[in-house]
């Protein structure tokens, strides 16, 4: 989404992340300095703090369609992703020491999965990593081959950050479910838990866990106009999950440290607006979009657009630019004060090709 700035500096990076909105500032503002207990602490400053924490969860269960119970905070979504997949792994190895276990993920997931899920390799895990079409979008017959009676875990991102490709998550969804349920009949009781990433997904699409068939769905608070350093884990009731981190008691003992009162109120607050808006800005974004996509091609004709226009986030604008480089473009826009990314912010340093688009 466009963004002028005073110095007519103009943001083209919203999917790394996004400002803090003046309705989300406003209502962190309080629990830095005015509102500052412990929401752990039993007496009146720590209970203000933690009516805060509640208020927040509410309106994170709500937008997800799940009881609050089912929320866990985190300081972002790449925590989120390490507690759903080694949290999952580790619950299922203490019921079931000697059991061998299977993962399916996907070749273009963010390293917040993809790195977990190498290291479970290192752990005896098996591990799937799915290819894509030139679309960027999984096959579901190729899905459905993948699994195998070890299969206990499928951790499929809903939006790819760099190329805004959307997977079919309902329709896997489906399929993990009948296959549940077969396995069920069959006197089996290892089930398949699915999990996203839904950091892309929130401002635009169906995030209703419900529909979308979920264990487990990872948010960040930083790409909805929240603040960064505050985000959630879906975990839905009765998946086996053991905490990663120790030394307290926080989350029901599946996250411990002190819960960030100020970043959690924001990320509650977020939601609520992104849930409000979203239909109407969709709208408005995809114009943009489609036209600066129309206005590149008709000026620079040697160009490849990346991103699917008919399954993509209307956030996404993902173009290669034959015959030049994308850092030194990179550069030369943002001197003429134009700020735009070649791949996803985390690995921004990196001058290696995007995984996403050899994947492609």
């Amino acid at each position: 989404m466009l963004q002028s700035k005073p110095n007519n500096s103009i943001y083209l990076d919203h999917s790394a992340t996004t400002p803090v909105g003046r309705e989300v500032l406003k209502v962190m503002l309080p629990y830095f300095s005015e509102i500052y207990g412990n929401p752990s602490s039993l007496h009146g400053f720590g209970q203000a703090a933690l009516a805060a924490v509640n208020k927040a969860r509410e309106q994170a269960a709500e937008f997800l369609n799940c009881q609050k119970e089912e929320i866990i905070f985190t300081s972002g979504a790449t925590e989120a992703d390490n507690l759903a997949i080694f949290g999952l792994v580790n619950g299922l190895r203490k019921k079931n020491p000697k059991e061998k276990f299977h993962v399916i993920t996907s070749a273009i997931e963010h390293p917040a999965v993809l790195e977990p899920v190498s290291r479970l390799e290192t752990q005896g895990i098996e591990v799937t990593y799915l290819p894509v079409g030139k679309n960027g979008v999984i096959n579901l017959e190729t899905f459905n081959q993948a699994i195998k009676n070890q299969t206990v875990l499928v951790s499929i991102m809903y939006v790819n950050s760099e190329v805004g490709s959307i997977q079919p998550i309902r329709q896997i969804g489906k399929i993990i479910e009948k296959i549940n349920q077969q396995r069920v009949k069959a006197g089996s009781d290892k089930k398949i838990y699915f999990h996203t990433d839904a950091v892309q997904a929130l401002n635009f699409l169906n995030c209703d866990v419900k529909y979308l068939r979920l264990d487990l769905l990872s948010l960040s608070g930083h790409k909805i106009y929240g603040p960064k350093g505050a985000g959630a884990l879906f975990l839905k009731a009765g998946t086996p999950l053991s905490g990663v981190q120790l030394g307290g008691h926080h989350e029901n003992n599946l996250r411990s440290g002190t819960l960030n009162v100020p970043g959690i109120a924001g990320l509650g607050q977020a939601l609520k607006i992104c849930a409000k808006c979203k239909e109407k800005n969709n709208q408005k974004i995809l114009k943009l979009r489609d036209k600066f996509i129309a206005e590149i091609k008709r000026f620079i004709p040697k160009v490849i657009i990346n991103t699917d226009i008919k399954n993509s986030t209307p956030s996404h604008a993902n173009i290669s630019f034959v015959g030049a480089e994308g850092e030194s473009i990179l550069i030369a826009l943002d001197l003429a004060g134009i700020a735009v990314s070649t791949g996803s912010a985390c690995a921004s340093a990196s001058l290696k090709a995007s995984p996403v688009l050899l994947a492609m």
